[in-house]
């Protein structure tokens, strides 16, 4: 995998003809095609279901509370959002 073998976000960025080159003897070796399929993919799942996203409008005090408390609780923006909706409901 390119990560994995010494390459960063710039090298894609910029594309010198050592790196191109790298590339292409990278390719040319072949992949592990079990350790790709093996890499995760997206969001991890929370349960069984699929998720749904909801747009939700907030005002700005509303969002720099909530953003505020992640920041605290260092939690995502979302999962704060989600427990207040737990509590309020349970």
């Amino acid at each position: 995998m390119l990560q994995a073998s010494g390459f960063s976000s710039y090298d894609f960025l910029v594309g010198t003809d050592e790196r191109i080159q790298r590339w292409a003897d990278e390719a040319e070796g072949g992949y592990d095609v079990e350790q790709l399929k093996r890499r995760g993919r997206g969001r991890p799942g929370r349960g069984a279901e699929p998720m749904q996203v909801v747009a939700v409008r907030l005002t700005a005090d509303e969002l720099a509370a909530s953003d505020a408390l992640a920041e605290r609780e260092h939690l995502s923006r979302s999962e704060v959002i989600r427990r207040a909706l737990a509590e309020y409901a349970a």
